[in-house]
C-alpha cells in the first residue's frame, strides 16, 4: 500500500482555518486583515512630505497616513513604522513593513494584537 499523501489533509484544514477568519472579521474593513496566529496586516497608503503625523482615512482599500518625513532614504518608512506604534498602543519592534517599502502603497505587520483593537486605535486617532 502506497502511504497517504499529505496534500490533501493539509488543504483541507486551510479551508477550515480561512472559514474561521472570515466570521471573526465581518465588520472589519478589508484592509485590516488577521494574519495567524496573533498578527494583523493593514493596508496604508502612506503620504510623505506632510507637515504633521496623522490618519487621514480608513476605507476598505487603505488606511490613509500623512509622515512628517521625505521620502528619502527609508526615513518616511521609519517615521511611519514609529507613528503606527504609538497610534496602535504597541512596541516599535512589532511593527514591521511586509511589502511596498519603495511605494506609497504598503502591507504593514503588527504582531499580537487584535483587528478589533487596530480598528478601534485607527478610529480614534483619525476622529482627533
Amino acid at each position: 500500500m502506497a502511504p497517504a499523501k499529505k496534500g490533501k489533509s493539509k488543504a483541507k484544514s486551510a479551508g477550515s482555518t480561512q472559514s474561521k477568519i472570515k466570521t471573526n472579521d465581518e465588520n472589519l474593513p478589508s484592509c485590516i486583515r488577521l494574519v495567524p496566529p496573533s498578527s494583523v496586516s493593514i493596508t496604508i497608503h502612506a503620504k510623505p512630505g506632510s507637515k504633521s503625523c496623522s490618519i487621514t482615512d480608513v476605507s476598505d482599500e487603505a488606511v490613509g497616513v500623512q509622515i512628517d518625513a521625505p521620502a528619502k532614504d527609508g526615513e518616511a518608512n521609519a517615521a511611519l513604522l514609529e507613528y503606527m506604534s504609538s497610534v496602535l498602543g504597541v512596541k516599535r519592534r512589532q511593527v514591521s513593513i511586509g511589502s511596498g517599502s519603495k511605494s506609497r502603497d504598503k502591507i504593514v505587520i503588527v504582531e499580537e494584537i487584535t483587528p478589533e483593537n487596530v480598528l478601534n486605535s485607527l478610529g480614534k486617532a483619525s476622529s482627533s
